[in-house]
């Protein structure tokens, strides 16, 4: 998809599952299960879509999912059962690994950092030799001291192997990243993560992360359990969800199975979702 003078591409790196009820919080079952099917285990599917941006003559790919370097139980955890799609997905877009300048970490959750990185001679190494890895610094520190809550989703010896390859830098908040690209800090699912914004040739297009990761997360109040400051998630959206709506702002997902970049309309007090072509 071209929007001015960039262009996007996107593709399914793993496919997963998690429990439906961790996943939209205080909101009960009998309204989530109104608009998305849970399996037997009350699990719900998701995708990590990647996006690989071109952009004023760089490769900027947003997150790297999961890769393959994560362990059997991360696997349960999960309920990944399908062969990671990393490397062909690049390669379908007519990219490898090595043609990869810029990747940007919105945050440093397993889903979205550990296929940055390969397990080669006994220890792990940045899997895109040639690109710059971003994150914010919060986002780092944090990351690194995981507590009881966070622990199971920030792995530390990845994240130190990833500062110490020398590739890694940080993005200060609210940010200008590259032209037409800025950062906005926005906490709520994690202390340190932020959104992108975009803009070239008067078109706009916002990836906000776990924010807004999929078409079921529209409503201001539905808000993952799991997201560690529930109220500065409702306000960001509250702020962003109008800008969509009236500005005609493309809104891509990272985790929905169904869309991947989408217009955001209102019709009679409700979010009508108009799908983008890829």
């Amino acid at each position: 998809m071209k929007f001015g003078d960039f262009e996007i591409k996107t593709f399914v790196e793993q496919r997963f599952k998690l429990d439906g009820g961790s996943m939209f919080g205080v909101v009960p079952k009998t309204m989530w299960q109104k608009f998305v099917t849970p399996d037997e285990n009350n699990r719900i599917d998701y995708v990590t879509n990647l996006f690989l941006l071109k952009a004023n003559g760089k490769n900027i790919l947003f997150e790297t999912g999961f890769g393959d370097t994560i362990s059997e139980r991360e696997k349960k955890v999960y309920a990944i059962t399908e062969e990671n799609n990393l490397t062909n997905g690049l390669h379908t877009l007519g990219v490898t690994e090595d043609d990869i300048d810029y990747v940007i970490l919105t945050h440093l959750h397993t889903d979205h950092m550990a296929g940055g990185l390969k397990f080669e001679d006994g220890r792990y190494l940045p899997r895109f030799p040639n690109a710059t890895y971003i994150t914010s610094e919060e986002e780092y520190n944090v990351a690194l001291n995981p507590n009881e809550r966070t622990a199971a989703v920030y792995i530390p010896d990845r994240i130190s192997a990833l500062k110490d390859s020398g590739k890694l830098e940080f993005i200060g908040r609210n940010e200008k990243l590259f032209d037409g690209i800025h950062t906005v800090h926005c906490g709520g699912h994690t202390e340190g993560i932020f959104a992108l914004e975009f803009e070239s040739g008067n078109q706009k297009l916002y990836y906000y992360s776990d924010l807004f990761m999929s078409s079921y997360y529209m409503k201001t109040a539905y808000i993952p359990a799991t997201d560690l400051y529930p109220l500065d998630s409702m306000a960001i959206k509250r702020k962003k969800l109008p800008e969509l709506i009236n500005e005609d702002i493309i809104l891509a997902y990272c985790h929905d199975p169904n869309h991947r970049f989408v217009k955001v309309n209102e019709v009679d007090n409700k979010i009508v979702l108009e799908d983008i072509e890829n």
